[in-house]
């Protein structure tokens, strides 16, 4: 039986291993976490919306029932190509076919003093630290000095993509109907949001008309929002903009940029720009005939797309399926199928009815697409109980104006 190592237990890796459970391989999943993870919702988390672990699913429950998927949380160190090792944190595994699906982190493009005080959102751990800091501003503020209360209240988020759009549509809706009753001594009216995006518009891989409605309705839910712009530095407290403008907060959300969770080992030759890992039309790393790579990491240049795919789900999944059938084809030496996108469209969220969607055939804006929005959200989501979780969630913020997840739960400083 062959050895398929899979690396990262995100959309692709984990769709590639539930696509083969039932083949004649021998699978073992590495991944630093116990669970898969829903990503689109994070923000959500952040925003005290929904619950952690209503969007985490564990492994070991996907694969109760078959004996031949082995799942190992472990860091990976490195790969070793020439005898085919994957070397982790707990030992090292051998493997006849190795695919690579790490995933993106934070990219802050060098800038150190940003990443050092900027609050990323790129994994549950990270939005419930974001959750954590915001809620802990509001109780500082209450006995903060009228000079240090303003950077407590505002709030920047950086970068007018999707996540950036979505976190902060819901920070201006929990400003306008439910810090001023958590917090009545504070006047919020001196609080303010900020959106700094470094192009010339928000969601700018959407159409012409989504984009400036989400604009729209961000500035209609008290958003400011500058395009044009970008954030030179940011010690903690101010906020330096390119504009020359400095802007006081305590809390900077990073959600401008990503760049590919890299392994060591492989050759530099087949690192990409954005840290992705340069694949042929089969997802093959280059220069590797068993070795493949899938999801945000991979990078692999069409006619369509020189710049390689959209770093979403979508993409993750379609590879993810094409990839199962070509291991398949691989050892039964048949020929190979090429991965090609079909562009199915796309959707953002900026607040309670608003929201934009972009299909290949039609595009439409408000309460409508915001309702599919949250359908697709929910079927994509794993586990029925999860399901029922969000949706209760949402209805019940939806009918009481009331997020019920306002807590501020730090680890202890125990090690463990």
């Amino acid at each position: 039986m062959k050895k398929l190592v899979i690396i990262g237990a995100g959309f692709a890796g984990l769709r590639l291993a539930r696509a083969l459970k039932n083949k004649e391989f021998e699978i073992w999943i590495i991944d630093k976490n116990n669970y898969h993870q829903f990503p689109p919702l994070l923000y959500q988390v952040a925003t005290s919306g929904i619950e952690p672990s209503s969007i985490a699913f564990p492994l070991r429950k996907i694969f109760q029932s078959k004996k031949n998927v082995h799942i190992r949380c472990a860091e990976v160190n490195s790969v070793d190509t020439q005898n085919k090792t994957v070397i982790t944190s707990i030992g090292t595994f051998p493997f006849d076919y190795l695919v690579i699906a790490t995933g993106a982190t934070t990219n802050f493009f060098g800038n150190k003093l940003i990443e050092q005080h900027a609050l990323p959102m790129k994994s549950i751990s990270e939005a419930v630290y974001v959750r954590n800091k915001i809620l802990q501003n509001f109780e500082d503020a209450l006995i903060a000095q009228e000079e240090t209360k303003k950077a407590l209240l505002n709030i920047v988020i950086v970068g007018g993509g999707p996540t950036g759009v979505e976190v902060s549509g819901a920070l201006a809706e929990m400003k306008k109907t439910i810090l001023p009753k958590d917090y009545p001594e504070i006047d919020f009216k001196t609080m303010n949001i900020y959106l700094v995006e470094g192009g010339s518009k928000t969601l700018a891989a959407f159409s012409e008309e989504a984009s400036k409605k989400s604009q729209k309705y961000l500035e209609k839910l008290g958003v400011i929002v500058y395009t044009g712009t970008q954030v030179i530095s940011y010690d903690g407290t101010f906020v330096e903009l390119s504009t020359g403008k400095k802007i006081s907060t305590k809390s900077l959300i990073w959600a401008a940029g990503i760049k590919g969770n890299n392994l060591n080992g492989l050759p530099p030759t087949t690192i990409a720009k954005g840290n992705r890992i340069t694949v042929n039309h089969f997802n093959q790393v280059i220069g590797f005939d068993t070795m493949f790579a899938i999801g945000d990491i991979a990078y692999m240049v069409t006619d369509k797309y020189p710049n390689g795919h959209p770093q979403v789900a979508t993409v993750a999944n379609m590879q993810a399926d094409v990839l199962a059938k070509n291991i398949q084809f691989l050892t039964a030496q048949k020929p190979l199928q090429p991965f090609i996108y079909k562009d199915k469209g796309s959707m953002a969220t900026v607040g309670r009815g608003l929201a934009v969607v972009d299909l290949p055939y039609a595009k439409f804006q408000g309460f409508l697409a915001w309702l599919l929005w949250m359908f697709l959200h929910l079927m994509l989501i794993l586990g029925v109980k999860n399901k029922l979780l969000v949706f209760v969630n949402w209805m019940w913020n939806f009918f009481t104006y009331d997020q019920s997840l306002r807590l501020i739960i730090k680890p202890s400083k125990k090690d463990y």
